[in-house]
């Protein structure tokens, strides 16, 4: 193995030990790192000799390859990370990537639902399910997506332990193996109790029975396979049986719609931008920033379309004018 790999090797293992990195973050930085590493190895260069110049000759590299802003701003990330842990290290003694400007990413308006098609969705829920106890459950599911705004993962992988006894709030282990606290209105709370009611008195020999005698006795929602709960692509087809039934281009609707529903709605609601971050598990308030595009967007939409003398004024004229 070089010794590019050796410190790549070296550094993934810390960010795993120290700063909790989460599976996918990890692949992602080895992925990143060892495509700098190939690219400076055709060169005949190393990560030990890494200089600023090389980094932005890489990086036009991949511009030049068609990436994207996005891949290309992960990338100089990983570059960061890694430079910043040499430096640390001792390995080197200056960091060539820390005032390097990246690409930045492209901010989008995420999708998101109103409080009419939301609670549509709600009104639908009851007669999505074969029988009593998948209604009840569908219930209790998107009922908590919404009060909550957890990531679908996260809400298929509750532990039932810590949604007993009528909890008014949750603690949700996120991104990183790090642990949130979100509250739980009524309406979330009378779905999850009735939800627990079945779930914890399934008739002997029932499906239910038998999935909690198993993997799925952990789970607040159970199901077969080796996770022992419901798998989230199970979850986002439900959604998508409530939007027809709402009425909704079922399209339109992911968990992770609901998500920005949830935030959006806060947002509307007068809630600042530092508790919604806190609520959705964001490490970094710029993530969170994105919801002020919608309610900006939405206000501009209502200022044209209601004021008497928008008249005229097209939405680009009104978005390029101070």
């Amino acid at each position: 193995m070089s010794a590019d790999h050796n410190a790549i090797g070296a550094f993934l293992d810390a960010q795993a030990a120290e700063a909790g990195a989460a599976r996918n973050t990890l692949l992602a930085y080895g992925r990143d790192l060892r495509d700098l590493s190939d690219w400076l190895g055709a060169r005949a260069l190393t990560l030990a000799g890494l200089t600023r110049e090389q980094v932005e000759d890489y990086l036009s590299h991949c511009d030049a390859q068609g990436l994207s802003r996005a891949t290309r701003a992960r990338r100089l990330s990983a570059i960061r990370q890694f430079t910043r842990f040499a430096l640390e290290e001792g390995w080197r003694e200056d960091d060539p990537a820390i005032r390097i400007a990246g690409p930045g990413r492209a901010k989008r308006i995420p999708r998101t639902l109103d409080r009419a098609e939301i609670q549509a969705l709600l009104d639908a829920a009851p007669g999505i399910g074969r029988g009593r106890i998948d209604r009840t459950r569908n219930m209790c599911l998107i009922e908590i997506l919404y009060a909550t705004g957890m990531r679908v993962t996260e809400l298929v992988s509750l532990p039932v332990a810590g949604c007993r006894g009528d909890p008014a709030v949750l603690v949700i282990r996120g991104k990183g193996g790090k642990d949130r606290m979100v509250p739980l209105g009524q309406a979330a709370r009378t779905a999850l109790c009735e939800w627990l009611d079945i779930r914890d008195n399934a008739p002997q020999g029932s499906p239910l029975y038998r999935l909690l005698a198993g993997r799925g006795a952990r789970w607040l929602f159970p199901a077969p396979g080796a996770a022992g709960h419901l798998p989230r692509q199970s979850f986002s087809r439900l959604l998508g049986q409530m939007a027809v039934a709402a009425g909704i281009d079922p399209a339109r609707v992911t968990p992770h719609v609901i998500r920005h529903a949830f935030a959006t709605h806060l947002l509307e609601g007068g809630a600042d931008l530092r508790s919604i971050q806190m609520l959705l598990g964001h490490a970094d308030l710029g993530t969170t920033e994105i919801y002020t595009h919608v309610l900006n967007h939405r206000m501009r939409d209502l200022v044209l379309n209601h004021h008497p003398l928008a008249r005229g004024v097209s939405p680009d004229d009104a978005a390029n004018t101070n």
